[in-house]
């Protein structure tokens, strides 16, 4: 499963395996083996709860689009040159003044 994204089809087997889990709990519980059944447990709940992080944070993934802005918005504050600090003549001119008035 790829970590960029998380589509409608990922969500469905997030349900599937949510449901998976709690039906395996139930199998076990009317069988009388649930504490005995702990790693196998352990492992399916590790999985979902995996999943379950994906999800819940999936909204930091870029999605296509977004990488794309984020791509333009970086090219365009690369491209501009300030040439370093701004110099002026005068050390005690404040650059938002205008020519000093004699």
């Amino acid at each position: 499963m790829s970590d960029e994204t998380y589509g409608p089809e990922r969500a469905e087997r997030l349900l599937a395996l949510l449901r998976e889990v709690a039906a395996r709990i139930q199998d076990l519980d009317r069988a009388g083996r649930l504490l005995e059944a702990a790693p196998e447990l352990q492992r399916l709940l590790g999985n979902a709860r995996s999943e379950l992080f994906h999800y819940e944070v999936r909204c930091t993934y870029d999605t296509p689009e977004i990488a794309e802005s984020r791509r333009i918005v970086e090219e365009a504050e690369g491209s501009l040159d300030l040439g370093g600090a701004l110099e002026f003549d005068d050390p005690d001119d404040e650059p938002w003044q205008g020519a000093s008035e004699e």
